[in-house]
């Protein structure tokens, strides 16, 4: 290889490094900065504050209750229905996994309006509860309460416990319970001293994500809770825009990044544990029918949670196609008529057009910067090489540790002085969506690039091929698949994306997301039923990116 080509691969693959560190460790500093050295003097005030203020006390302690109590709730629901999918096999199950995961891809804005149009005054159940028993006001009156945010956070994460215990309870060998049952143990019996102490680290990976996920909500806390119910996120989000009290909401980032690194290393160090040596076998080899009575149970242990995922889902289609109790298609095209005067009445068809922008533009940053990540980190070699990309591994996933709202306020701070003067640019919403959607990417090359046997290449170079050859004809053909995956993830992670997003793009550039906020804070039908459409094409968009995604999976390869 010779001096130049060198250089340029060197600068190629130090590209995502300095990426990382203008976009994500500069905005990270400015945070340290403003919150400590406000005036260039140590000041810790802002964590008085935090003791000092019973209101900042108490919206920690909320943060970490309703995030505990979310947790527990959804391990309860979920792992019923997971036990079936793992042990048994059943007609349409591939389907109804599918459809129990979608949620997790789903946009929080766009969960939080399938909740209201379910649930909310004027959705179609207090609709027909009202016309049932001939009342004058709505029965249900969960809006803005404790109880919607915590079904929502249900919703959202019955599929982390199905695919991260899920996967590992279907391997596990079923002879190790076939013994103890000779031994006379009951079912009971077997569950309680076998499978449960194999399956707790699954479990605990499965809790801290579920946990760290809605320690961290901001659009279904917004939404539904209000600031009655406010987190960190709301809070920050609050005191940053509202207030614009930067040293506050710097100071509430720095502890909301705090617990979440420590919750991301807990989370490593647990799901290290499931890889363990366990006579795992084939799923197939433990697979059972459903006979008798055990049909009941699956019915209630699966069809109520697809019956709770599907019921939002389809309120919200129905919704968007009902004007005063007749089918219409008014509220779609009311997304084409234009805009008033008002910075908050935005023409909706300017907000499709930036959101598929945006997420074209993320599309292709996310998968320059995650390919060449992948393969800086991809080449398995030992001594020193391997233990700086073992370093660098954790690096690249860091800014999925952090919170989009934190991350957006960073930008606020960092990037707003030349040479980095992008506060009012357009660049800076790709930009963050890029951040938050190349871990993606990275995830779902890096373990296809670490199976590619070396002699490949090598064969490859022998007769002949340029290093570009090489990767066209050999790598290309085998990545393919993972970049499509990887691909579709970024553009999901773009539309969809909220907390950033709320805070650094400008008035002329708003995105479906912040719109549909927009129109569900303004009062009239009209504004809702725009509201509840845009979120029916970003409902769409999502659902056909997800099953995108497992059909190029390769035999669910990828760690999303």
């Amino acid at each position: 290889m010779t001096a130049l080509r060198r250089l340029l691969v060197g600068l190629a693959f130090a590209l995502p490094l300095l990426f990382l560190a203008l976009f994500f460790f500069y905005p990270l500093a400015e945070i340290f900065r403003v919150s400590f050295l406000p005036e260039g003097r140590l000041d810790l005030s802002g964590f008085a504050a935090l003791w000092q203020r019973p209101y900042l006390r108490n919206t920690l302690l909320f943060t970490a209750g309703q995030a505990l109590l979310s947790t527990v709730l959804t391990l309860i629901a979920a792992l019923p229905a997971t036990y079936f999918f793992a042990r048994y096999d059943f007609r349409g199950k591939t389907l109804l996994r599918a459809l129990l995961t979608v949620p997790f891809v789903m946009p929080t804005v766009v969960v939080a309006t399938a909740f209201l149009a379910l649930l909310g005054p004027r959705g179609l159940l207090n609709e027909a509860l009202m016309a049932l028993f001939r009342l004058d006001a709505p029965p249900i009156a969960w809006q803005q309460s404790l109880l919607m945010i915590l079904l929502a956070h249900i919703f959202y994460n019955l599929a982390v416990v199905i695919r991260v215990v899920g996967g590992f309870w279907a391997n596990l060998d079923p002879t190790l319970e076939e013994a103890a049952a000779m031994l006379g143990a009951s079912p009971w019996q077997r569950f309680r001293r076998v499978t449960l102490p194999l399956l707790m680290p699954s479990l605990g990976a499965a809790a801290l994500l579920i946990f760290l996920f809605t320690f961290s909500s901001f659009g279904v806390v917004l939404i539904l809770g209000g600031l009655a119910y406010a987190t960190l996120e709301v809070e920050i989000y609050r005191q940053a825009l509202t207030f614009f009290n930067l040293p506050l909401a710097a100071t509430l980032s720095l502890v909301q990044m705090v617990a979440t690194f420590l919750m991301m290393s807990l989370y490593t160090a647990l799901q290290n544990r499931t890889t363990v040596p366990l006579q795992l076998r084939g799923q197939e080899s433990a697979l059972r029918p459903l006979t008798g009575r055990l049909r009941l149970l699956w019915l209630l242990a699966v069809g109520t949670p697809t019956l709770f995922v599907a019921a939002p889902l389809l309120a919200l289609v129905i919704r968007s196609l009902q004007v005063r109790g007749e089918w219409s298609l008014r509220f779609y095209r009311a997304l084409g008529e234009t805009g008033g005067r008002s910075i908050l009445d935005v023409a909706p068809e300017l907000a499709i057009r930036n959101s598929l922008l945006f997420a074209l533009a993320t599309l292709l940053l996310s998968l320059l910067i995650g390919t060449l990540s992948a393969y800086l980190l991809a080449p398995p070699q030992s001594g020193q090489r391997a233990r700086w990309r073992s370093l660098l591994d954790p690096i690249f996933l860091l800014p999925l540790g952090t919170s989009a709202v934190t991350l957006g306020f960073g930008y606020i701070i960092a990037l707003d002085e030349p040479p980095l003067n992008l506060r009012t640019s357009a660049l800076l919403v790709p930009l963050a969506h890029t951040l938050i959607a190349f871990p993606f990417v990275v995830r779902s090359l890096l373990p296809v690039l670490r199976s590619i046997s070396p002699s490949l290449r090598e064969a490859a170079a022998m007769l002949g091929a340029a290093p570009w050859q090489v990767w066209r004809q050999v790598d290309l053909p085998i990545v393919a698949r993972g970049l499509l995956v990887g691909a579709t993830f970024a553009f999901a992670v773009s539309i969809g994306e909220f907390g950033a997003t709320s805070l650094v793009q400008r008035p002329e550039w708003p995105t479906m997301t912040v719109v549909i906020f927009r129109f569900l804070g303004q009062p009239g039908i009209e504004n809702y039923g725009k509201a509840v459409a845009m979120s029916v094409i970003i409902m769409s968009i999502t659902i056909i990116g997800f099953l995108l995604i497992e059909r190029f999976r390769i035999d669910d390869i990828g760690e999303f």
